[in-house]
């Protein structure tokens, strides 16, 4: 049996980091988030005060890594382990939903050809998955 090679395309492939512009676009949207986060008499107390360049730079990273972008989170903290890393702070249904109130808020911050509505809506679905599966206080505590 001869088996012949699938040929390879020569254009590189793009992700989702890529079409979006990379460190153009995630570096504010994380940091509209956090602008919100500080104000926020819910989940803002959750992060202390001397690390909020620290939380912005995780979040970035984290995010930008998930979606093609540079191994920088990886490289500065290991893996992800989300779950893990948050066990710490008591996050139930309101906490989750605030979250994604804020970070919904600086997503539509961007206008649709900065964010065109698919891209969006592929963001959307993992910020949603990402924070219920956070929930460790609670009926919806895994």
């Amino acid at each position: 049996m001869d088996i012949t090679p699938i040929p390879r395309s020569s254009e590189p492939e793009h992700s989702l980091f890529d079409a979006l512009g990379g460190d153009t676009f995630f570096r504010p949207l994380v940091a509209r988030f956090y602008a919100q986060v500080k104000e926020d008499d819910l989940i803002g107390p959750m992060y202390p005060d001397q690390d909020w360049e620290g939380a912005e730079n995780r979040l970035r990273w984290f995010l930008e890594q998930y979606w093609g972008g540079p191994r920088t989170y990886q490289e500065q903290r290991g893996n992800p382990m989300l779950r893990r890393r948050h066990l710490p702070f008591p996050i139930g249904e309101a906490e989750a939903d605030r979250w994604l109130e804020l970070m919904g808020r600086s997503l539509d911050q961007f206008s649709e050809e900065q964010l065109p509505p698919a891209y969006r809506a592929q963001l959307w679905n993992h910020m949603q998955r990402v924070a219920y599966m956070m929930i460790n206080q609670g009926p919806r505590a895994l």
